[in-house]
């Protein structure tokens, strides 16, 4: 039997034992069983069981009484003292009809009904135990499904989150690429081509792998080699860009594209014509736990002029700054410098415990 056919075998049996019928009807049969066993009445196992059939259906009676009309229309109106009332009520009702059952079917055992009459308040409290513990069972699934739904609806909303500041990141470093290449076509530049060819890798990354809620962390870094490698194309001999990897990268993993709203920063607002030799340094050290990333750029005397025709940007690092919160809360360290001249960013990331396992 192959894997797909065990699945499936477990899917229906899963389906089949949770719903409410079954497992209900397991567990009374549980229930039957333990008072037989632990039940000793001396007059035979027919005898008993037929005892603890009549006992079950008392049970069952009071037990989904309580579940499906007093909790419901009482408890979880907060009605607390009209419903404790009615439980007591249900109670007194119930109990005598069954001490008058067994007390019939006991005629030919005098003594099993002197039991039943010098016992009757102990079978009160017994039916009403019953009833409160399926109080007690209904308010603590209750609540279990209610965490469980807060929980599912937490992650829905984290993975809605996440996906929509993936969305963003993606179309603004596409746009950022795209306006390099077209001033690259209207120099007629050689070098257009090469362009073209690293775009369409870097952009087979993030259609295609950037779904995944971890990327391999050597994929990481070929993305940002070809995004210098565009960007040095693009800026020519006026910007000295480095890029400097420390430690074996093997088969770590991290969320995608955390260190691109990094270097969008420092080529769109550090750098500018007023620059005459501006530089970024980007140096990333790896261990087997941790993940080190570094970048600073130069930056001009006088911030340029935004043109107020076009929208504001900084997205980049806001975004950053919520994924970093969503998907590695307490495992990073993030440090920005910002002085007169220069502008650095320092980011540590723990590969170890991995991030939260979410859908983006």
């Amino acid at each position: 039997m192959n894997n797909n056919a065990t699945g499936q075998i477990g899917d229906r049996l899963y389906r089949f034992f949770t719903r409410r019928v079954v497992y209900h009807t397991l567990f009374w049969l549980a229930v039957l069983l333990l008072l037989t066993i632990f039940e000793e009445t001396g007059q035979g196992f027919g005898f008993t069981l037929s005892n603890e059939l009549i006992n079950l259906m008392f049970y069952i009676l009071i037990v989904y009484f309580n579940l499906e009309y007093l909790i419901p229309n009482y408890l979880t109106k907060k009605k607390f003292l009209r419903y404790s009332g009615l439980l007591i009520l249900a109670t007194l009702i119930i109990t005598p009809i069954k001490l008058f059952v067994f007390y019939l079917k006991f005629s030919s055992v005098p003594q099993l009904q002197a039991d039943l009459l010098q016992n009757m308040n102990w079978y009160f409290l017994l039916t009403f135990f019953i009833a409160g513990c399926s109080t007690v069972f209904k308010i603590v699934t209750d609540w279990l499904k209610h965490l469980r739904e807060k929980q599912e609806l937490q992650t829905q909303t984290m993975q809605s989150e996440l996906r929509f500041l993936k969305s963003q990141i993606n179309p603004h470093f596409l746009f950022n690429t795209l306006n390099n290449l077209y001033a690259l076509t209207l120099k007629k530049s050689d070098e257009a081509p090469e362009i073209v060819l690293k775009l369409s890798e870097m952009m087979r990354y993030m259609l295609y792998e950037c779904n995944e809620k971890q990327v391999l962390l050597s994929k990481e870094v070929a993305y940002i080699r070809n995004y210098l490698d565009l960007e040095r194309l693009r800026q020519g001999n006026n910007i000295e860009i480095s890029f400097e990897v420390n430690g074996r990268i093997s088969g770590q993993k991290i969320a995608p594209l955390m260190f691109i709203p990094f270097l969008e920063n420092s080529f769109k607002h550090g750098l500018s014509n007023q620059i005459s030799q501006g530089f970024v340094n980007i140096v990333l050290n790896v261990d087997e736990h941790q993940v080190y990333f570094y970048i600073e750029n130069s930056k001009p005397d006088a911030p340029p002029k935004r043109d107020p025709s076009r929208p504001s940007g900084g997205i980049g690092l806001v975004n950053i700054h919520r994924r970093l919160n969503l998907l590695y809360p307490g495992h990073y360290e993030l440090q920005i410098e910002d002085s007169p001249n220069t502008y650095a960013v320092n980011l540590m990331l723990d590969i170890e415990p991995q991030p939260q396992k979410l859908e983006v």
